[in-house]
Protein backbone atom coordinates (compact mmCIF):
# COMPACT_ATOMS: atom_id res chain seq x y z
CA UNK A 1 0.00 0.00 0.00
CA UNK A 2 1.25 3.29 -1.07
CA UNK A 3 2.45 5.41 1.97
CA UNK A 4 0.02 8.51 2.99
CA UNK A 5 1.43 11.65 2.41
CA UNK A 6 0.12 15.42 2.81
CA UNK A 7 0.47 18.68 1.65
CA UNK A 8 -0.42 22.06 2.59
CA UNK A 9 -2.71 24.07 0.26
CA UNK A 10 -3.84 27.76 -0.21
CA UNK A 11 -7.62 27.52 0.95
CA UNK A 12 -8.19 30.83 -1.33
CA UNK A 13 -6.12 30.09 -4.19
CA UNK A 14 -5.13 26.53 -4.35
CA UNK A 15 -1.51 26.95 -4.43
CA UNK A 16 0.29 24.22 -2.93
CA UNK A 17 3.21 24.67 -0.30
CA UNK A 18 5.33 21.94 1.40
CA UNK A 19 5.59 23.25 4.43
CA UNK A 20 2.83 25.27 6.71
CA UNK A 21 3.39 29.72 5.99
CA UNK A 22 1.24 31.88 7.87
CA UNK A 23 0.80 34.06 4.68
CA UNK A 24 0.17 32.48 1.02
CA UNK A 25 2.78 33.74 -1.70
CA UNK A 26 0.34 33.64 -4.79
CA UNK A 27 -2.53 35.89 -3.43
CA UNK A 28 -0.98 37.26 -0.37
CA UNK A 29 -3.78 36.19 1.91
CA UNK A 30 -3.28 35.42 5.79
CA UNK A 31 -3.92 32.07 8.01
CA UNK A 32 -5.35 30.22 4.53
CA UNK A 33 -3.14 27.42 4.60
CA UNK A 34 -3.81 24.15 5.74
CA UNK A 35 -2.97 20.53 5.77
CA UNK A 36 -4.74 17.97 3.15
CA UNK A 37 -3.88 14.16 2.89
CA UNK A 38 -3.15 13.40 -0.11
CA UNK A 39 -2.71 10.25 -2.02
CA UNK A 40 -0.32 9.65 -5.02
CA UNK A 41 -1.21 6.40 -6.69
CA UNK A 42 -1.94 5.46 -10.65
CA UNK A 43 -4.70 6.53 -11.67
CA UNK A 44 -7.06 4.36 -14.05
CA UNK A 45 -9.43 6.12 -16.58
CA UNK A 46 -13.26 6.56 -15.93
CA UNK A 47 -13.73 4.59 -18.92
CA UNK A 48 -14.03 0.90 -18.85
CA UNK A 49 -10.80 -1.18 -19.52
CA UNK A 50 -12.15 -2.48 -22.37
CA UNK A 51 -12.45 1.09 -24.39
CA UNK A 52 -10.22 1.57 -26.84
CA UNK A 53 -7.31 3.98 -26.18
CA UNK A 54 -7.83 7.73 -27.10
CA UNK A 55 -5.63 8.61 -30.46
CA UNK A 56 -2.96 11.24 -29.60
CA UNK A 57 -3.65 14.41 -31.85
CA UNK A 58 -0.69 15.61 -33.93
CA UNK A 59 0.07 19.21 -34.92
CA UNK A 60 -1.70 20.85 -38.12
CA UNK A 61 -1.11 24.08 -39.46
CA UNK A 62 -3.76 26.58 -38.98
CA UNK A 63 -5.00 26.27 -42.36
CA UNK A 64 -5.62 22.98 -42.21
CA UNK A 65 -7.60 23.10 -39.01
CA UNK A 66 -11.37 22.96 -39.86
CA UNK A 67 -13.91 25.87 -39.46
CA UNK A 68 -17.03 24.41 -39.21
CA UNK A 69 -19.36 26.21 -37.27
CA UNK A 70 -19.48 24.23 -34.09
CA UNK A 71 -22.87 21.88 -33.24
CA UNK A 72 -24.79 23.08 -30.09
CA UNK A 73 -27.55 21.42 -27.95
CA UNK A 74 -30.64 23.42 -27.64
CA UNK A 75 -31.43 23.76 -23.96
CA UNK A 76 -35.04 24.84 -24.93
CA UNK A 77 -34.68 27.89 -23.00
CA UNK A 78 -34.01 30.88 -25.08
CA UNK A 79 -32.48 33.00 -21.64
CA UNK A 80 -30.07 29.83 -21.04
CA UNK A 81 -29.52 29.41 -25.10
CA UNK A 82 -29.00 33.62 -25.18
CA UNK A 83 -25.80 33.46 -22.36
CA UNK A 84 -24.37 30.73 -23.20
CA UNK A 85 -24.23 31.71 -26.51
CA UNK A 86 -26.43 29.77 -28.54
CA UNK A 87 -26.72 26.38 -26.45
CA UNK A 88 -24.63 23.59 -24.48
CA UNK A 89 -20.96 23.36 -26.49
CA UNK A 90 -20.93 19.36 -26.85
CA UNK A 91 -17.59 18.20 -24.67
CA UNK A 92 -18.17 21.46 -22.44
CA UNK A 93 -18.30 22.24 -18.78
CA UNK A 94 -20.64 24.77 -17.63
CA UNK A 95 -19.77 26.24 -14.13
CA UNK A 96 -22.69 27.72 -12.55
CA UNK A 97 -22.49 30.05 -9.44
CA UNK A 98 -25.12 31.60 -6.97
CA UNK A 99 -25.73 32.53 -3.54
CA UNK A 100 -27.91 29.63 -1.49
CA UNK A 101 -31.74 29.84 -2.28
CA UNK A 102 -31.38 31.95 -4.68
CA UNK A 103 -32.54 29.00 -7.46
CA UNK A 104 -29.89 27.90 -9.43
CA UNK A 105 -30.78 24.01 -8.80
CA UNK A 106 -34.59 24.84 -9.49
CA UNK A 107 -32.51 26.70 -12.69
CA UNK A 108 -30.92 23.26 -14.04
CA UNK A 109 -33.66 20.69 -13.03
CA UNK A 110 -36.18 22.72 -14.83
CA UNK A 111 -33.86 22.28 -17.50
CA UNK A 112 -32.93 18.97 -17.56
CA UNK A 113 -36.72 18.22 -17.41
CA UNK A 114 -37.45 20.04 -20.20
CA UNK A 115 -35.01 18.36 -22.55
CA UNK A 116 -35.62 16.02 -25.10
CA UNK A 117 -32.35 14.74 -24.74
CA UNK A 118 -31.36 11.10 -22.02
CA UNK A 119 -29.95 13.44 -18.95
CA UNK A 120 -28.39 12.78 -15.74
CA UNK A 121 -29.45 15.22 -12.78
CA UNK A 122 -26.57 13.86 -10.18
CA UNK A 123 -27.19 15.43 -6.45
CA UNK A 124 -24.99 15.43 -3.12
CA UNK A 125 -27.15 17.34 -1.65
CA UNK A 126 -30.77 15.81 -1.57
CA UNK A 127 -32.53 13.35 -1.75
CA UNK A 128 -34.74 11.18 -5.02
CA UNK A 129 -38.19 12.12 -3.04
CA UNK A 130 -36.80 16.32 -2.22
CA UNK A 131 -35.73 16.54 -5.98
CA UNK A 132 -38.99 14.49 -6.83
CA UNK A 133 -41.41 16.97 -5.05
CA UNK A 134 -39.57 19.86 -6.53
CA UNK A 135 -39.99 18.22 -10.29
CA UNK A 136 -43.98 17.66 -9.15
CA UNK A 137 -44.15 21.66 -8.98
CA UNK A 138 -41.86 22.34 -12.71
CA UNK A 139 -42.95 19.13 -15.22
CA UNK A 140 -44.02 16.00 -13.84
CA UNK A 141 -44.72 13.51 -16.44
CA UNK A 142 -40.38 14.02 -17.73
CA UNK A 143 -39.43 10.35 -19.51
CA UNK A 144 -35.85 11.34 -20.24
CA UNK A 145 -34.63 13.13 -17.08
CA UNK A 146 -32.99 10.35 -14.54
CA UNK A 147 -31.85 11.66 -10.86
CA UNK A 148 -28.90 9.65 -9.27
CA UNK A 149 -28.01 10.68 -5.53
CA UNK A 150 -24.72 10.25 -5.53
CA UNK A 151 -21.49 11.82 -4.24
CA UNK A 152 -18.54 9.21 -5.39
CA UNK A 153 -17.43 9.94 -8.53
CA UNK A 154 -16.42 6.57 -9.42
CA UNK A 155 -19.89 5.27 -8.53
CA UNK A 156 -21.58 8.55 -11.22
CA UNK A 157 -18.93 6.96 -13.60
CA UNK A 158 -20.44 3.67 -13.24
CA UNK A 159 -23.95 4.87 -14.10
CA UNK A 160 -22.70 7.38 -16.35
CA UNK A 161 -21.68 4.08 -18.46
CA UNK A 162 -24.89 2.16 -17.80
CA UNK A 163 -27.46 5.06 -18.81
CA UNK A 164 -25.12 6.83 -21.74
CA UNK A 165 -26.69 10.23 -21.32
CA UNK A 166 -26.54 13.51 -23.81
CA UNK A 167 -26.01 15.98 -21.10
CA UNK A 168 -24.61 15.38 -17.25
CA UNK A 169 -26.32 17.74 -14.76
CA UNK A 170 -23.89 17.96 -11.17
CA UNK A 171 -25.10 19.45 -7.89
CA UNK A 172 -22.68 20.94 -6.51
CA UNK A 173 -19.01 19.89 -7.07
CA UNK A 174 -18.28 20.65 -3.35
CA UNK A 175 -20.05 17.83 -2.35
CA UNK A 176 -18.46 15.20 -4.68
CA UNK A 177 -15.15 13.06 -3.65
CA UNK A 178 -12.72 10.23 -5.61
CA UNK A 179 -11.02 7.73 -4.20
CA UNK A 180 -7.46 8.72 -5.18
CA UNK A 181 -7.73 11.53 -2.92
CA UNK A 182 -7.99 10.82 0.65
CA UNK A 183 -9.10 14.71 1.92
CA UNK A 184 -12.74 15.55 2.72
CA UNK A 185 -15.38 16.54 0.21
CA UNK A 186 -15.12 20.54 -0.53
CA UNK A 187 -11.46 20.15 0.12
CA UNK A 188 -8.97 22.02 -2.78
CA UNK A 189 -7.56 19.01 -3.24
CA UNK A 190 -11.10 17.11 -3.80
CA UNK A 191 -12.74 20.07 -5.89
CA UNK A 192 -9.84 19.58 -7.89
CA UNK A 193 -9.76 16.78 -8.39
CA UNK A 194 -13.13 15.69 -9.91
CA UNK A 195 -12.99 18.52 -11.75
CA UNK A 196 -10.72 16.47 -13.58
CA UNK A 197 -12.05 13.36 -14.02
CA UNK A 198 -15.09 14.95 -15.26
CA UNK A 199 -13.25 17.55 -18.06
CA UNK A 200 -11.70 14.29 -19.34
CA UNK A 201 -15.12 12.72 -19.15
CA UNK A 202 -16.74 15.90 -21.02
CA UNK A 203 -13.84 16.04 -23.75
CA UNK A 204 -13.27 12.03 -24.49
CA UNK A 205 -17.04 11.66 -25.11
CA UNK A 206 -18.04 14.74 -26.02
CA UNK A 207 -20.90 14.80 -23.22
CA UNK A 208 -21.76 19.02 -21.96
CA UNK A 209 -21.47 18.76 -18.00
CA UNK A 210 -22.99 21.45 -16.04
CA UNK A 211 -21.78 22.19 -12.68
CA UNK A 212 -23.45 23.58 -9.59
CA UNK A 213 -20.54 25.63 -7.48
CA UNK A 214 -21.44 27.10 -4.25
CA UNK A 215 -20.16 30.85 -3.38
CA UNK A 216 -18.24 32.40 -0.49
CA UNK A 217 -19.37 35.41 1.57
CA UNK A 218 -17.18 37.03 -0.18
CA UNK A 219 -19.25 36.63 -3.75
CA UNK A 220 -16.76 34.34 -5.31
CA UNK A 221 -17.16 30.62 -6.16
CA UNK A 222 -15.94 28.49 -3.25
CA UNK A 223 -12.87 26.40 -3.77
CA UNK A 224 -9.45 27.19 -5.93
CA UNK A 225 -9.31 29.61 -8.59
CA UNK A 226 -8.43 27.03 -11.12
CA UNK A 227 -11.88 25.78 -10.54
CA UNK A 228 -12.87 28.62 -12.87
CA UNK A 229 -10.03 28.43 -15.04
CA UNK A 230 -10.62 24.71 -15.82
CA UNK A 231 -14.05 24.90 -16.81
CA UNK A 232 -15.09 26.62 -20.45
CA UNK A 233 -18.33 28.93 -19.21
CA UNK A 234 -18.74 30.06 -15.59
CA UNK A 235 -22.21 31.63 -15.39
CA UNK A 236 -23.88 33.80 -11.98
CA UNK A 237 -26.96 33.61 -11.19
CA UNK A 238 -27.92 36.66 -9.01
CA UNK A 239 -30.64 38.61 -7.82
CA UNK A 240 -32.20 39.96 -4.57
CA UNK A 241 -34.03 37.35 -2.73
CA UNK A 242 -36.83 40.16 -1.87
CA UNK A 243 -37.39 40.31 -5.25
CA UNK A 244 -38.95 37.56 -7.51
CA UNK A 245 -36.66 38.20 -10.55
CA UNK A 246 -33.75 36.27 -11.15
CA UNK A 247 -30.10 37.51 -13.62
CA UNK A 248 -28.09 35.04 -15.05
CA UNK A 249 -24.78 36.33 -16.53
CA UNK A 250 -21.67 34.58 -18.02
CA UNK A 251 -18.42 35.67 -15.86
CA UNK A 252 -16.40 33.51 -18.49
CA UNK A 253 -17.47 32.39 -21.85
CA UNK A 254 -14.94 30.33 -24.24
CA UNK A 255 -17.72 29.73 -27.03
CA UNK A 256 -19.60 33.09 -26.98
CA UNK A 257 -19.94 36.38 -25.41
CA UNK A 258 -20.13 37.25 -21.83
CA UNK A 259 -22.11 40.78 -22.36
CA UNK A 260 -25.41 38.60 -22.30
CA UNK A 261 -28.30 38.63 -19.87
CA UNK A 262 -30.72 36.24 -19.17
CA UNK A 263 -33.95 37.65 -16.95
CA UNK A 264 -36.22 34.97 -15.13
CA UNK A 265 -39.12 35.54 -12.68
CA UNK A 266 -39.40 33.05 -9.54
CA UNK A 267 -42.84 31.67 -9.56
CA UNK A 268 -44.18 28.46 -7.41
CA UNK A 269 -43.87 26.91 -10.39
CA UNK A 270 -40.67 27.13 -11.18
CA UNK A 271 -38.56 29.87 -13.31
CA UNK A 272 -40.00 31.68 -15.92
CA UNK A 273 -38.41 33.65 -18.79
CA UNK A 274 -38.89 37.03 -18.93
CA UNK A 275 -38.35 37.79 -22.78
CA UNK A 276 -39.32 41.70 -22.34
CA UNK A 277 -38.00 42.42 -19.78
CA UNK A 278 -38.23 46.57 -20.18
CA UNK A 279 -41.99 45.79 -18.94
CA UNK A 280 -40.92 45.13 -15.66
CA UNK A 281 -38.23 47.08 -14.93
CA UNK A 282 -40.53 50.26 -15.70
CA UNK A 283 -43.34 50.80 -13.11
CA UNK A 284 -46.71 51.03 -14.21
CA UNK A 285 -47.71 54.52 -12.07
CA UNK A 286 -49.99 56.51 -13.93
CA UNK A 287 -49.20 59.37 -11.33
CA UNK A 288 -46.20 62.12 -13.00
CA UNK A 289 -43.62 61.60 -9.95
CA UNK A 290 -40.16 63.59 -9.36
CA UNK A 291 -37.42 62.48 -9.75
CA UNK A 292 -37.86 59.96 -11.80
CA UNK A 293 -36.15 59.02 -15.42
CA UNK A 294 -36.70 56.18 -18.12
CA UNK A 295 -33.10 54.95 -19.82
CA UNK A 296 -32.60 52.96 -22.81
CA UNK A 297 -29.44 50.95 -22.16
CA UNK A 298 -28.30 47.87 -23.63
CA UNK A 299 -27.25 44.36 -22.31
CA UNK A 300 -25.14 42.61 -24.63
CA UNK A 301 -27.37 42.48 -27.64
CA UNK A 302 -30.17 43.07 -25.75
CA UNK A 303 -31.76 46.66 -25.23
CA UNK A 304 -33.70 47.30 -21.88
CA UNK A 305 -35.60 50.27 -20.96
CA UNK A 306 -34.68 50.83 -17.23
CA UNK A 307 -36.40 53.11 -14.06
CA UNK A 308 -33.93 55.38 -12.37
CA UNK A 309 -35.42 57.18 -9.26
CA UNK A 310 -33.36 59.96 -7.31
CA UNK A 311 -34.47 61.60 -4.38
CA UNK A 312 -32.61 65.48 -3.09
CA UNK A 313 -32.91 66.48 0.35
CA UNK A 314 -31.62 69.49 2.45
CA UNK A 315 -28.67 67.55 4.14
CA UNK A 316 -29.65 67.16 8.11
CA UNK A 317 -26.15 65.98 9.22
CA UNK A 318 -22.97 68.00 8.27
CA UNK A 319 -22.08 66.16 5.86
CA UNK A 320 -24.20 65.36 2.92
CA UNK A 321 -24.95 61.53 1.98
CA UNK A 322 -24.56 60.20 -1.41
CA UNK A 323 -26.00 56.52 -1.39
CA UNK A 324 -26.91 54.23 -4.66
CA UNK A 325 -28.06 50.77 -5.38
CA UNK A 326 -27.49 49.32 -9.08
CA UNK A 327 -25.69 52.09 -9.46
CA UNK A 328 -21.73 52.72 -9.45
CA UNK A 329 -21.46 55.65 -6.04
CA UNK A 330 -17.98 57.12 -7.37
CA UNK A 331 -19.71 57.86 -10.96
CA UNK A 332 -22.88 59.46 -9.34
CA UNK A 333 -19.88 61.95 -7.42
CA UNK A 334 -18.54 62.47 -10.73
CA UNK A 335 -22.13 63.35 -11.96
CA UNK A 336 -22.93 65.81 -9.36
CA UNK A 337 -19.68 67.46 -9.41
CA UNK A 338 -20.61 68.14 -13.41
CA UNK A 339 -23.72 69.50 -12.49
CA UNK A 340 -22.53 72.02 -9.63
CA UNK A 341 -19.30 72.88 -11.77
CA UNK A 342 -20.23 72.62 -15.26
CA UNK A 343 -24.33 73.59 -14.78
CA UNK A 344 -24.56 76.02 -12.25
CA UNK A 345 -26.71 73.92 -9.72
CA UNK A 346 -25.65 73.89 -6.44
CA UNK A 347 -26.06 70.10 -4.80
CA UNK A 348 -23.17 70.64 -2.78
CA UNK A 349 -24.41 70.62 0.87
CA UNK A 350 -27.53 68.23 -0.16
CA UNK A 351 -28.15 64.60 0.16
CA UNK A 352 -28.73 62.36 -3.15
CA UNK A 353 -30.04 58.73 -3.07
CA UNK A 354 -30.43 56.96 -6.25
CA UNK A 355 -32.20 53.49 -6.77
CA UNK A 356 -32.11 51.55 -10.06
CA UNK A 357 -35.49 49.83 -9.94
CA UNK A 358 -36.03 46.03 -10.33
CA UNK A 359 -32.85 44.77 -8.09
CA UNK A 360 -30.64 44.88 -11.22
CA UNK A 361 -27.26 46.30 -11.47
CA UNK A 362 -26.37 48.61 -14.96
CA UNK A 363 -22.81 49.83 -16.19
CA UNK A 364 -23.78 50.95 -19.62
CA UNK A 365 -22.24 55.10 -19.42
CA UNK A 366 -25.57 55.80 -21.45
CA UNK A 367 -27.95 56.02 -18.64
CA UNK A 368 -26.07 58.79 -17.45
CA UNK A 369 -28.48 61.56 -19.13
CA UNK A 370 -30.67 59.66 -17.48
CA UNK A 371 -29.19 59.85 -14.00
CA UNK A 372 -28.84 63.66 -14.23
CA UNK A 373 -32.19 63.97 -15.07
CA UNK A 374 -33.71 62.32 -11.94
CA UNK A 375 -31.16 64.12 -9.93
CA UNK A 376 -32.25 67.58 -11.35
CA UNK A 377 -36.07 66.58 -11.49
CA UNK A 378 -36.14 65.31 -7.84
CA UNK A 379 -33.99 68.66 -7.01
CA UNK A 380 -36.22 70.76 -8.87
CA UNK A 381 -39.53 68.48 -7.78
CA UNK A 382 -40.96 69.06 -10.96
CA UNK A 383 -41.72 65.41 -12.42
CA UNK A 384 -40.98 64.53 -15.80
CA UNK A 385 -43.71 64.17 -18.38
CA UNK A 386 -44.52 60.87 -19.46
CA UNK A 387 -43.36 59.69 -22.78
CA UNK A 388 -39.95 60.72 -22.13
CA UNK A 389 -36.88 58.44 -22.32
CA UNK A 390 -32.79 59.35 -22.23
CA UNK A 391 -29.81 57.43 -23.66
CA UNK A 392 -26.51 59.67 -23.71
CA UNK A 393 -23.35 59.73 -21.45
CA UNK A 394 -22.11 62.79 -19.78
CA UNK A 395 -18.20 63.87 -19.82
CA UNK A 396 -16.39 65.61 -17.66
CA UNK A 397 -16.56 69.30 -19.22
CA UNK A 398 -20.54 68.92 -18.95
CA UNK A 399 -20.89 67.76 -22.60
CA UNK A 400 -23.65 65.00 -23.80
CA UNK A 401 -21.64 62.43 -25.94
CA UNK A 402 -22.64 60.19 -27.89
CA UNK A 403 -23.45 56.08 -26.97
CA UNK A 404 -23.15 53.22 -29.48
CA UNK A 405 -26.13 50.83 -31.03
CA UNK A 406 -28.18 54.18 -30.85
CA UNK A 407 -30.67 53.09 -33.13
CA UNK A 408 -31.40 49.90 -31.47
CA UNK A 409 -31.78 52.14 -28.56
CA UNK A 410 -34.54 54.28 -30.46
CA UNK A 411 -36.17 51.23 -31.84
CA UNK A 412 -36.81 50.00 -28.44
CA UNK A 413 -38.20 52.83 -27.02
CA UNK A 414 -40.64 53.75 -30.04
CA UNK A 415 -41.82 50.06 -29.44
CA UNK A 416 -42.83 50.49 -25.87
CA UNK A 417 -44.38 53.65 -26.62
CA UNK A 418 -42.15 56.91 -25.97
CA UNK A 419 -42.69 59.55 -27.64
CA UNK A 420 -39.62 61.45 -26.83
CA UNK A 421 -35.77 60.60 -26.32
CA UNK A 422 -33.37 62.46 -25.81
CA UNK A 423 -29.77 61.94 -27.42
CA UNK A 424 -26.53 63.31 -28.60
CA UNK A 425 -26.42 65.87 -31.06
CA UNK A 426 -22.91 64.01 -32.39
CA UNK A 427 -24.91 60.61 -32.50
CA UNK A 428 -24.97 59.17 -36.19
CA UNK A 429 -28.79 58.35 -36.86
CA UNK A 430 -29.66 55.95 -39.63
CA UNK A 431 -33.38 55.77 -38.76
CA UNK A 432 -35.94 57.06 -41.19
CA UNK A 433 -39.68 57.48 -40.47
CA UNK A 434 -39.68 57.06 -36.90
CA UNK A 435 -42.38 58.20 -35.16
CA UNK A 436 -40.53 58.79 -32.26
CA UNK A 437 -39.49 62.32 -31.38
CA UNK A 438 -35.71 62.61 -31.40
CA UNK A 439 -34.24 65.69 -29.44
CA UNK A 440 -30.65 66.29 -29.83
CA UNK A 441 -28.77 67.24 -27.14
CA UNK A 442 -24.95 68.82 -26.32
CA UNK A 443 -24.86 70.13 -22.87
CA UNK A 444 -26.95 69.53 -19.48
CA UNK A 445 -28.10 73.09 -20.15
CA UNK A 446 -30.08 71.98 -23.33
CA UNK A 447 -31.54 69.29 -21.34
CA UNK A 448 -32.58 71.27 -18.27
CA UNK A 449 -34.81 73.72 -20.70
CA UNK A 450 -35.64 70.78 -22.65
CA UNK A 451 -37.70 69.27 -19.57
CA UNK A 452 -38.92 72.01 -17.80
CA UNK A 453 -38.83 75.44 -19.79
Amino acid sequence: MAKTKTAFFCQNCGTQYAKWAGQCGACKEWNTIVEEVIQKEEKSSWKAPSAPAKKTSKPLRVNEISTEKELRLNTYDLEFNRVLGGGLVPGSLTLLGGEPGIGKSTLLLQISLKLPYKTLYVSGEESQKQIKMRADRILPNSETCFILTETKTQNIFQQIEAIQPDIVVIDSIQTLHSDYIESAAGSISQIRECTAELIKFAKETNTPVILIGHITKDGTIAGPKILEHMVDTVLQFEGDRNYVYRILRALKNRFGSTAELGIYEMLGSGLREVNNPSEILISKNDEGLSGTAISATIEGMRPLMIEIQALVSTAVYGTPQRSTTGYNAKRLNMLLAVLEKRAGFKLGAKDVFLNITGGISVDDPAIDLAVVAAILSSNADIAIPKGICFAAEVGLAGEIRPVQRVDQRISEAEKLGFSTIFVSKNNKITLKNTAIKIFLVSKIEDVARGLFD
